[in-house]
């Protein structure tokens, strides 16, 4: 059975879409590097320079026909990404006292190649990448910077989705859309295209290890924008962002957002940060318990300190403090599995939300069959390692309806919203796809014990 609690299941469902793709950057594999023996990236360019004027430009006419439809500015992205690799595609450097296996050429040839080779080269380094073929999930959602125009009780927000496309790599995406003052939503079309970010490494402590600072100039949306894996840490995929809008002490708001950074069968948490949505920073945490997932942090500093929820073990949730954004360590238990819904294990959906009564915290919990539910607690907003009530019974587990996908009898949330006195609640069917229910917050808090 489920909570006592009257939930309105609204008719929206966002499905995967194998026809939005981005232009990301491709870098061939490659044979370990030897003395006089140039690259597999400097053989692909050998090649392209060794094209005669007339082949070039009639395969760049054929590629950028091809592009345009799907892209803008395709002649400024090719020239772009091929400016990314120019030195990558430089000359072997030879062995001293040994002759060069190809010929070395002044460094100011770059200057000398025609704008058509150059964006050849380019298109050479790039690939359509399909970033939510398979699967459309685990939605946050937060306020929109911008809330002009509203009308009273009306609220513009951000949706941050998990898109799977090929190889089964994650991908961030967004969408925007409003909460009506009557409880309905509306969510915004998505652009068909998508804008591949200008990206710049941040060095850190760890040299080979940096952090990433993001540029979306190009986006007239923020639905054209996507975040994709670029690190050695998050080959294997960005997953499950968990959304904040945080107000620093001195009433400065930046977007905040955990996610787990998968490297095979490593994963650790990392942090993206941005103050417009235009421009973002990613940024790997340190710590012990910056190497498991669901991490989450409140909307503000609690008694001078950052604070997170989340799961460091393998079955309850913990509430973590630091006087350091990017670094965290053990903290205090606070919930344990207690109904057979959540006997496996228990994990935070997304931030906490402050309300009048507290920091209300939506869970997931794991039971019989490895089926997700989604339940509710409410801490104490001057003390949050006290619990004040908890549901005893799930708000949403796995129907007959909302049962089947790619992994099934999963329901799952990154995170809901208050607007008023009424919870919004994006939530993901079987990693498959999002769809949105909303509900009196006074008919939550009243269900618990």
């Amino acid at each position: 059975m489920g909570a006592d609690v009257a939930i309105t299941h609204l008719p929206i469902v966002l499905r995967p879409d194998p026809a939005r793709v981005v232009l990301r950057p491709f870098i061939p594999a490659d044979d370990p590097p030897r003395p006089n023996i140039p690259s597999r990236a400097q053989r692909l360019a050998e090649r392209v320079m060794a094209l005669g004027d007339q082949a070039v430009e009639a395969e760049l006419a054929r590629v950028v026909a091809s592009l345009s439809d799907r892209h803008r500015d395709i002649a400024v992205v090719l020239l772009r990404r091929f400016q990314e690799v120019s030195g990558a595609i430089g000359r072997a450097q030879p062995v001293p006292g040994a002759e060069p296996m190809i010929d070395t050429k002044p460094a100011s040839e770059e200057q000398t190649l025609s704008a058509a080779r150059q964006r050849l080269i380019g298109a050479c380094f790039c690939e359509e990448y399909s970033f939510e073929a398979a699967a459309l999930f685990n939605p946050s959602i937060v306020a929109h910077p911008d809330q002009t125009r509203m009308l009273p009780g009306s609220l513009r927000f951000v949706l941050s989705l998990r898109g799977v496309g090929e190889g089964h790599i994650s991908s961030i995406t967004f969408r925007t859309g409003v909460a009506e003052a009557d409880g309905s939503i509306v969510i915004d079309p998505a652009s068909t295209q998508a804008i591949s970010p200008h990206i710049a490494f941040i060095p850190g402590d760890i040299p080979d290890d940096p952090s990433l600072h993001l540029t979306c100039a190009e986006s007239r949306d923020i639905s054209e924008i996507v975040i994709f894996p670029i690190t050695l840490h998050q080959q294997h995929g960005i997953e499950d962002l968990r959304m904040v809008r945080f107000v620093e002490d001195d009433a400065t708001v930046t977007w905040l957002g955990t996610y787990t950074a998968a490297q095979g069968d490593e994963i650790r948490a990392e942090l993206l940060s941005t103050t417009d949505f235009s421009t973002f920073e990613l940024i790997p945490l340190r710590g012990s318990a910056a190497v498991n997932k669901g991490l989450a942090l409140f909307p503000r500093r609690i008694g001078g300190q950052y604070a997170m929820i989340g799961r460091i073990d393998h079955e309850n949730i913990w509430l973590l403090r630091s006087g350091d954004l990017t670094h965290w360590d053990t903290g205090t238990k606070i919930l344990c599995p207690r109904q057979l819904w959540e006997f496996v294990q228990l994990g935070n959906c997304g931030s906490p939300i402050e309300i009048d009564e507290g920091w209300l915290v939506l869970i997931h919990g794991v039971g019989p069959v490895r089926n997700y539910c989604i339940g509710a607690c409410l801490l104490d907003k001057a003390d949050p390692s006290k619990v004040l009530k908890r549901l005893a019974a799930p708000l949403l587990r796995p129907s007959e309806l909302e049962r089947d996908g790619y992994v099934p009898n999963v329901i799952y949330s990154c995170g809901g919203m208050v607007n008023g006195r009424r919870l919004i609640l994006p939530y993901a069917v079987a990693d498959s796809f999002t769809t949105f229910a909303t509900l009196a917050l006074d008919d939550l808090l009243a269900a618990m014990d």
